[in-house]
């Protein structure tokens, strides 16, 4: 059987410090032939120059400033390949990514081929690796609802399914690929799980939109969980165990805003725990603070779990 071109596109703004290895990861990838295209997002460094150094390895279309999803577009509209992998610029593949994808699974029965990634965390000069956590055991719309189908790179799409969505969604601030991953679901497309990570995601920065802007994710993210609520309650597909999976990623919003407003935490509380979207359970809700929920509500157990966090003073 012949092997199908992949398309691998990366959008790129600003990002010269990494896109050497990006670009190089691209070109590295064993087994099916691939084309490499990369959207300069209007970047004021110097990652256009770097691009163009490629030559004709790597097809080099240059943007104005409009957004990491509009260059993921952009990429869709000028692929070649039958399946586009994405790739951000500061992240990278292993050699045998791509390859390793199709040859897991029976790629004609698939949409969307999805892995767990390498999720590689730098602190200082010191670099860490763990594997983003998956349970295909699950149905999808629970991995999607713990934020497990995978970071972009994890991704392998066919073109005709991205096509047939109409692509990303422009004006989505962040949790993009959720956004994307939500309509995929809606539209039947057939989601087809390898088990080998082969994408590395780099964690090096607390300034990208979504580390920086905590609530503007609380609020996207309960968005989308919402619109998949009303779709599968409609479909009558939401069932008590999506509920508490849901309410359990809510408390965990809940407690991520309490850290910045203890208001707007409490409202937020307020308005999912009537929906029925609060759950004590996981990481965010350990035995001490469960029952100190229960004694004394959500704004008493946040206002003692901040005193906790606080550092000793010394006299």
């Amino acid at each position: 059987m012949t092997s199908p071109l992949v398309t691998v596109g990366i959008p790129s703004y600003n990002a010269a410090r990494w896109l050497p290895g990006a670009i190089d990861s691209a070109l590295a990838q064993e087994g099916p032939e691939c084309e490499v295209i990369v959207v300069d997002d209007g970047s004021t460094d110097t990652s256009l120059v770097i691009a163009s150094a490629y030559g004709d390895r790597v097809r080099v279309i240059r943007t104005s400033h409009c957004g990491a999803n509009n260059a993921r577009n952009e990429i869709l509209r000028e692929a070649q390949g039958s399946w586009i992998q994405y790739l951000d610029a500061d992240d990278r593949l292993e050699p045998g990514k791509i390859a390793q994808q199709l040859a897991e699974v029976k790629a004609e029965e698939a949409d969307v081929i999805y892995s767990p990634v390498w999720i590689e965390t730098t602190t200082g000069k010191v670099a860490t690796r763990e594997r983003s956590v998956t349970s295909p055991e699950a149905d999808l719309y629970t991995q999607w609802l713990t934020w497990q189908l995978p970071q972009t790179g994890g991704a392998l799409w066919r073109k005709s399914a991205l096509d047939s969505l109409g692509g990303w969604k422009a004006s989505q601030p962040c949790c993009q690929e959720h956004e994307l991953y939500l309509r995929a679901l809606q539209a039947g497309l057939r989601f087809v799980y390898a088990p080998t990570p082969g994408a590395v995601y780099r964690v090096w920065s607390e300034e990208t939109l979504c580390r920086r802007d905590p609530e503007l994710v609380v609020k996207m993210k309960t968005e989308l969980i919402d619109k998949l609520q009303a779709w599968m309650q409609e479909k009558k597909l939401w069932t008590s165990q999506h509920a508490a999976v849901a309410g359990r990623a809510c408390l965990e919003m809940a407690r991520t805003l309490s850290q910045h407003s203890a208001a707007g935490a409490s409202k937020y509380h307020r308005e999912r725990k009537a929906r029925g979207l609060i759950h004590l359970d996981g990481p965010a809700a350990p035995k001490a603070y469960r029952l100190t929920y229960k004694l004394l509500g959500f704004g008493l157990a946040e206002k003692l779990a901040a005193l906790r966090r606080l550092p000793f003073a010394r006299a």
